[in-house]
């Protein structure tokens, strides 16, 4: 798990890299951090209202030195619907009847409008540690936050469908049965007056694809997964190359 969770932080920073550089439009940008309740670090990314271009970016310490995007840069957002192995969807209002009350947390005066959360260990590790991670994930989809949720854990007892399962039972009541040879999920969750989950499953040593992360109904941006996951790899210590792996 402590092996993992170091990778963890690795993979996440050059996500969080990537979108920056080249992935988000400008008037986005993506920070990584952690949500109150000690869950993360995961990447959220925001909408600034203040500017139109984007040549402050990156915003933080250790971005320094990386080159910026110019203010005619950034990407343009899609709006073909993403391809997915799976896709699903539920009326919004179906979870939304459910809650007593949204509590919308704040992170800095712009904007949140997505996360994108790579699932670890910790967060399967108990019956607890799971329950809380699906309802803060419920929580953000029913403030109308997008979610990208990679699941690279194998599925527990406690989430034999995955965290994606675990989730969409949660805010649809539908069970999600995932492939038997293909338990590993990465899945975009769209959330505005339906609540959408494009949905790719796949197995240890699978090319990882390319996942759309929602910035607004209608509206994404693709993540390079692959790409993003080998460069974290590259700079992992050969000592424990192989323990990620698999083959230590």
């Amino acid at each position: 798990m402590g092996i993992f969770h170091a990778f963890h932080h690795g993979w996440i920073g050059q996500l969080k890299r990537t979108l920056n550089l080249r992935a988000l439009p400008n008037e986005y940008y993506a920070l990584a951090e952690q949500h109150a309740g000690g869950f993360g670090p995961e990447v959220l990314t925001l909408k600034d209202g203040t500017r139109s271009g984007a040549d402050e970016e990156p915003r933080e310490d250790d971005d320094a030195n990386l080159p910026t995007r110019s203010s005619e840069g950034g990407a343009a957002l899609l709006s073909s619907p993403p391809k997915a192995a799976v896709k699903t969807e539920v009326v919004a209002e179906f979870y939304r009847r459910k809650q007593n009350a949204s509590v919308v947390r704040s992170v800095s005066a712009d904007r949140m409008v997505a996360v994108l959360e790579v699932v670890s260990p910790a967060d399967k590790s108990t019956r607890n540690a799971l329950r809380s991670f699906v309802e803060k994930s419920a929580d953000l989809l029913n403030q109308r936050i997008h979610l990208l949720i990679l699941d690279v854990q194998p599925p527990s007892p406690r989430d034999p469908q995955g965290a994606h399962g675990a989730i969409w039972e949660e805010i649809s009541g539908q069970e999600h049965v995932a492939p038997a040879d293909r338990p590993l999920t990465m899945a975009a969750y769209e959330s505005g007056l339906t609540i959408r989950a494009y949905v790719q499953p796949a197995s240890v040593g699978d090319v990882l694809p390319d996942m759309p992360l929602f910035l607004e109904p209608d509206g994404h941006v693709l993540v390079p997964l692959e790409e993003t996951y080998q460069n974290a790899f590259a700079v992992f210590p050969r000592r424990w190359q192989a323990v990620l792996e698999g083959t230590a």
